[in-house]
Formats: structure tokens, C-alpha cells, sequence
């Protein structure tokens, strides 16, 4: 998994690329946790979903946001992070301008920028959203929300509360043409430290049912 320095808004950006191993393979790209609560791309999920990504042919990214690791700038509350994930699928566009489909998955804070993400990039026909902080960050400009996905949530979720994530789902779910997976993983906290197994397999269930052929979610 190669080390990859790209340019970013604010300099440079420091990420992991798996590129595709055939033509018109779909792109992902993973988005990490808040950094201020020590969120990297190498964050343990963040690498899981990395793999189970490229096990699948995507060419994928995960990278750091400004001022994490070796990428070049200081944290912005979100404004510059969401600048930096627009110019990081810029990049992968780059080398593959004819993608079949894009997916964005983030975790946390990552999921509230993947999400913003969405609503600026009409290609991203997927995303995976692991316990969205909908209590702490403003998750309104989902109006509407444009693509289909999942939110998954721990039960036991002390920082993102899982009333607050139903309530997002309840309001996604209100949307024609799109449709929201809600899975809640028993006993797990917002970091699923026991239960990453489970959550990858709920992961894994999901993108089983996307991306076969005969999907009825397009």
C-alpha cells in the first residue's frame, strides 16, 4: 500500500493509494476521525475499511486531513477538511477519470465530511457512515440527502448518542429516490473497540447487497 504526498489547499497531503487493478474499477475513499481526539488515516477502522475496500477492486484512498501526520496545514473545524477531501478524490479522478462509481466512507468526524462531501459530488453513488456525531456537528444541509447508504452506530456510543443518529436516519428516510441502512451494533462504544468484527461485517453485509448486479439500489 503505497505512500502517496498529493497537493491539497493547503499544501500538501499525505495518504495510502491502492489503485485499481483493472479499468473502469469504482474509487473509494476513507475519511478519519476528528484529529483533535487523535483521528489519522492508520485510526483502526479507518484501515479496515481501507482493506475491505481494496479486497473488493476499488481503487481506494484513506489520507490525512491538514495538519495530521506529514500533511501540510492546520485543522480548520471542518471548512478546510471538506476542501481537502474534494481535492483528494480530485486526485484518484485523476488516474481514473472513468470510474465506474464512487463510494465515500468516513468515521465520526470523518463521516460528517464524507456526507458534506456528497452533496457537492454527484458521482459518489455510495457511503458508509460509522457512528456520524449528528449531536455535535450539524448534519441539516442533507436536504436531500442525494445518494443511498448506510449509517451504523454503537449501541453503547457515548460521544455520537444514538438518539440523535435515529433522528438523522428518521429524516433521511423521509427522501424519495434514495435508501438509508441503519444498523446498531450491540454493546459497542464510539470507538467499537470489542466489537470491530462486528462491524465490519456489517460493512461487509451491506456493500455484499450494493454491489451485486442484481442490486435494487442504484
Amino acid at each position: 500500500m503505497p505512500e502517496v504526498i498529493f497537493p491539497g489547499p493547503e499544501g500538501r497531503l499525505e495518504g495510502r493509494f491502492a489503485p485499481a487493478p483493472r479499468p473502469r474499477a469504482p474509487v473509494a475513499m476513507i475519511l478519519h476521525p476528528h484529529p483533535a481526539a487523535g483521528g489519522t488515516m492508520n485510526s483502526r477502522i479507518v484501515q479496515e475499511l481501507y482493506k475491505t475496500f481494496q479486497r473488493r477492486g476499488f481503487a481506494t484512498l484513506r489520507f490525512n486531513f491538514r495538519g495530521v501526520g506529514k500533511s501540510q496545514g492546520t485543522f480548520d473545524n471542518g471548512i478546510g477538511e471538506l476542501s481537502d477531501a474534494a481535492s483528494a478524490l480530485d486526485w484518484v479522478q485523476s488516474f481514473h477519470p472513468e470510474a465506474s462509481t464512487t463510494w465515500i466512507a468516513g468515521v465520526s468526524f470523518g463521516a460528517w465530511i464524507g456526507m458534506q462531501l456528497l452533496m457537492r459530488r454527484p458521482e459518489i453513488r455510495g457511503f458508509i457512515s460509522i457512528a456520524p456525531p449528528a449531536n455535535m456537528f450539524d448534519f441539516s444541509f442533507l436536504a436531500p440527502c442525494p445518494s443511498s447508504g448506510i449509517i451504523i452506530q454503537g449501541e453503547a456510543d457515548e460521544v455520537a448518542t444514538p438518539g440523535a443518529t435515529q433522528k438523522l436516519v428518521d429524516k433521511l428516510r423521509t427522501q424519495k429516490h434514495i435508501t438509508i441502512h441503519h444498523d446498531t451494533i450491540p454493546k459497542a462504544n464510539h470507538f467499537f473497540e470489542n466489537e470491530t468484527p462486528e462491524l465490519m461485517r456489517s460493512v461487509d453485509k451491506y456493500l455484499d447487497m450494493r454491489l451485486d448486479p442484481n442490486s435494487p439500489i442504484r
